[in-house]
C-alpha cells in the first residue's frame, strides 16, 4: 500500500464550517510558505462560501484572494470546491457563464477541481467537468453521501460510474455531515476501487464523531487521499484535525509522510490568529451527536445558530432539528449540502418560526419542486408539491437547458463597473452583492484608502441619509400637522423644520439648504453631501404616522438584507406609483443564504417605500405601503 495523501482545508471548508468564512486573506498570507513546505497533496483554498464571503462581508475580491495565493503556494496544488451547475452560488447558472467561470478559475491559480451536484444529477455536472478539462484542471467528482431510503451503495456506485464515464481524473466521497461510519466508509471505498480503478479521496466532518475512525478504515481499504484541517480549526462542524489523523497512521503502512513539528508550527500560527479574531473552538454539542437523526452537516450547523440568533430564535434550535428530516422527506431525501442544504434548512426554520408549515416558500424552494436543481432523489409529496406549486408539472429536463446565455448580458448590465472579465463574473453570479462590492471598491480607490479598510468604510457610507430620504421627510411633514423633526446619530444632529429655511447645527461647516418651495427644508454637509444620520429614518418615522384604513403593509416575515429589486436578476425596482397584484413579487429579503421574493397580500398601487436598499431589516418591519 501506498502512503495516504492530505488534503488541508484549513483555508476553505475548516473556516467556513466554524468560522462562517470569515478568516480574511491578511489572515492567510503569512501562514502559505509554511503550508506550501509541509508536504500536502493538495490546499482546498477557493470556492464553496468563500466566494461570496469575501463580497458580501470581507469587502474583498475573491479573485485577487486566489491570486496572491498562488504567488506564494508554489510546490503544491490549489484546489476549490465548485457546486456543479451552481457554481459558488444557490441556483443554476446558464452554461456559458459556467465555462467562463472554470476557465478563469483555472487561470487565477485552481489547479485541481472538486465538482459535486446536492443531488447527485450527474446532468448538472457535464458543463463543469468538460470545461475543467479544457481548461487543463485535474477534475475530481463528488458523490455527495448522505442517509435515506433511496441512497444505497448501488446509487453510490452507479453515480461514480456515470462520473468517471464524464471523464472524471478521480472521484471523492463527500460526506458533508459526517455521516459515514468506519465500516461504510470500508465497504464503500473498496467498492470504488475494486469496481472502477481511479483514484478516489474520502471527505468527512467530524460533527458526530465518526470521522477519524472512517478515515483509518478508509485507509485500510485504499484511499488514496483524505481531507483534514489544522486543530485549531478542526474537531466540531469542521473535518479531523491533521495532527491527530498523522500520528494515528504513522506507525503504519499508511503513514503520510508529513512532519508532526512542522505541522505544530502551523497549528501554532492559527491558535493565534483564533484569538487575535476571537473565534471558538471546534465543538461537539448534543444536537451534533444527533447528526444520525436531522444529518446537519458541517457548514449548514454554524450557519443555523447564526441564522436562528439573527431571527432572536436561538431557543428554536431543537423543533428546527426536528423539523428538518420531515421537510427533506418531503422534498425526496436531497442530500443536506450547498444549495439543498440552504433550501431544506431555510424552509424548516420558516415553517418553525411562521407557526404554520409552508406558509412561507421562498423562491429557491418553489424553484426546486419545480426541477429548477435538478432531479430528486425520490419523487417529493403529492400533497406539498401542490401546497408549493399547485398544478404546475415539473421541469424533467436538464435545468440549465432551459437557461438563456448571460454572460454577455450581465456585461451589458454591469457597465461601466467592470473592470475585469473577473468584475463580470462576480457580477453575473452575486449582482446585487457585487455591484454594491464595485462601488465601495471604487470610493476607495478615489480616497486612497487600503482594502482592508472596507469595513469602517461601509459603515460610515451606511449610516448617511441620502437626499432621497431628506426629501421623503420633507414631504412627510408637509402632508401631517408636524411642523419639526430632529435627528441625531453619532453626535451629529439635524432638523427639519416646515414653513421656512431649516436650521442644523454641526461641527463641519454647513452649506446653503436644500428647500422644497416654501415648505420644509434640510441642512446639507459641505458639498452638498448629506450629514450623517440614521438611515433608516425616514421609514420608521413614515411608520410612526397615521394610517389611512386603505393602505395594506408589505412587512418583513424575517430579519435580512432589504433590495427593492422584485428578482435577483430584475433589471429595475419596484418604484412609488406601480401598480401590483396579489401574490406579485415586490422585494427581497437576503436571508439564510437564500434570496427569499416577497409577495404583496394585495392589490394596489405603491404609496410608499419605506425601507433602504441593500440594508437590514427587522422582523415585521414594514417594506411598502400599498393604497388598495
Amino acid at each position: 500500500m501506498k502512503a495516504v495523501g492530505i488534503t488541508d482545508t484549513t483555508l476553505r471548508d475548516a473556516h467556513q464550517s466554524l468560522w462562517a468564512t470569515r478568516m480574511r486573506t491578511e489572515d492567510m498570507l503569512p501562514v502559505l510558505g509554511d503550508l506550501d513546505e509541509a508536504g500536502f497533496h493538495s490546499l482546498e483554498v477557493w470556492g464553496g462560501a468563500t466566494f461570496d464571503v469575501c463580497l458580501r462581508f470581507l469587502g474583498e475580491d475573491p479573485w485577487e484572494r486566489l491570486r496572491l495565493i498562488k504567488r506564494y503556494v508554489r510546490k503544491t496544488p490549489l484546489q476549490m470546491l465548485l457546486r456543479g451547475q451552481s457554481l459558488v452560488g444557490y441556483q443554476h447558472y446558464p452554461d456559458d457563464i459556467v465555462r467562463e467561470f472554470v476557465t478563469l478559475s483555472v487561470k487565477n491559480g485552481i489547479d485541481i477541481i472538486r465538482i459535486f451536484d446536492a443531488l447527485n444529477d450527474v446532468r448538472n455536472m457535464d458543463v463543469p467537468i468538460e470545461a475543467a478539462k479544457e481548461a487543463g484542471a485535474h477534475v475530481q467528482a463528488a458523490i455527495a453521501y448522505t442517509v435515506s431510503p433511496v441512497h444505497t451503495v448501488s446509487h453510490y456506485l452507479e453515480t461514480a460510474r456515470a462520473l468517471v464515464a464524464q471523464g472524471a481524473d478521480s472521484l471523492c466521497i463527500k460526506d458533508m455531515a459526517g455521516l459515514l461510519t468506519p465500516y461504510k466508509a470500508y465497504e464503500l471505498v473498496s467498492l470504488l476501487k475494486r469496481e472502477l480503478g481511479v483514484m478516489v479521496q474520502l471527505h468527512s466532518h467530524y460533527i458526530g464523531g465518526m470521522a477519524v475512525g472512517a478515515y483509518l478504515k478508509a485507509a485500510e481499504a485504499g484511499v488514496d487521499v483524505i481531507d483534514t484541517a489544522s486543530v485549531p480549526l478542526a474537531f466540531g462542524a469542521s473535518q479531523p484535525p491533521v495532527e491527530t489523523v498523522v500520528r494515528a497512521l504513522q506507525d503504519s503502512e499508511y503513514a503520510t509522510g508529513l512532519d508532526l513539528a512542522y505541522l505544530f508550527k502551523i497549528a501554532e500560527y492559527f491558535e493565534q490568529l483564533r484569538k487575535k479574531r476571537g473565534f471558538d473552538r471546534g465543538l461537539t454539542r448534543i444536537s451534533d451527536m444527533r447528526v444520525f437523526e436531522h444529518q446537519v452537516p458541517g457548514g449548514m450547523i454554524s450557519n443555523l445558530i447564526s441564522q436562528l440568533e439573527e431571527q432572536k430564535a436561538m431557543e428554536r434550535i431543537h423543533e428546527v432539528l426536528t423539523e428538518i428530516p420531515r421537510v427533506r422527506e418531503e422534498l425526496g431525501y436531497p442530500p443536506l449540502v450547498t444549495p439543498t442544504s440552504q433550501i431544506v434548512g431555510t424552509q424548516a426554520v420558516l415553517n418553525v418560526l411562521s407557526g404554520e408549515r409552508y406558509k412561507l416558500v421562498p423562491g429557491e424552494v418553489k424553484a426546486y419542486v419545480r426541477g429548477l436543481y435538478g432531479r430528486p432523489p425520490a419523487p417529493v409529496a403529492r400533497e406539498i408539491q401542490k401546497k408549493i406549486i399547485g398544478d404546475e408539472s415539473p421541469m424533467t429536463a436538464r435545468p440549465a437547458d432551459s437557461l438563456a446565455p448571460g454572460l454577455e448580458k450581465a456585461r451589458r448590465d454591469l457597465g461601466g463597473l467592470a473592470g475585469s472579465p473577473e468584475d463580470v463574473l462576480s457580477y453575473a453570479l452575486f449582482p446585487q452583492v457585487a455591484r454594491k462590492f464595485f462601488g465601495e471598491r471604487s470610493q476607495r480607490g478615489k480616497a486612497g484608502l487600503p482594502e482592508t479598510r472596507v469595513q469602517g468604510a461601509a459603515a460610515k457610507e451606511d449610516a448617511k441619509l441620502n437626499l432621497v430620504e431628506i426629501k421623503e421627510l420633507i414631504r412627510i411633514l408637509d402632508e401631517t400637522a408636524i411642523t419639526e423633526l430632529n435627528l441625531e446619530s453619532e453626535g451629529v444632529r439635524i432638523s427639519i423644520k416646515k414653513g421656512g429655511a431649516g436650521a442644523a447645527s454641526a461641527s463641519a461647516p454647513l452649506s446653503p439648504a436644500v428647500s422644497q418651495g416654501s415648505g420644509p427644508a434640510a441642512e446639507m454637509g459641505s458639498a452638498g453631501e448629506p450629514m450623517p444620520v440614521l438611515a433608516s429614518a425616514a421609514g420608521k418615522y413614515a411608520q410612526a404616522q397615521a394610517r389611512p384604513e386603505n393602505y395594506t403593509y408589505v412587512k418583513a416575515p424575517m430579519v435580512g438584507t432589504f433590495y427593492r429589486a422584485p428578482a435577483p436578476d430584475a433589471p429595475s425596482f419596484v418604484e412609488v406609483g406601480q401598480r401590483v397584484k396579489a401574490g406579485q413579487a415586490v422585494c427581497i429579503i437576503e436571508a439564510m443564504k437564500l434570496m427569499n421574493e416577497i409577495e404583496a397580500e394585495v392589490e394596489g398601487k405603491i404609496v410608499q417605500v419605506l425601507a433602504e436598499n441593500g440594508q437590514p431589516v427587522e422582523f415585521g418591519q414594514e417594506l411598502f405601503a400599498i393604497e388598495e
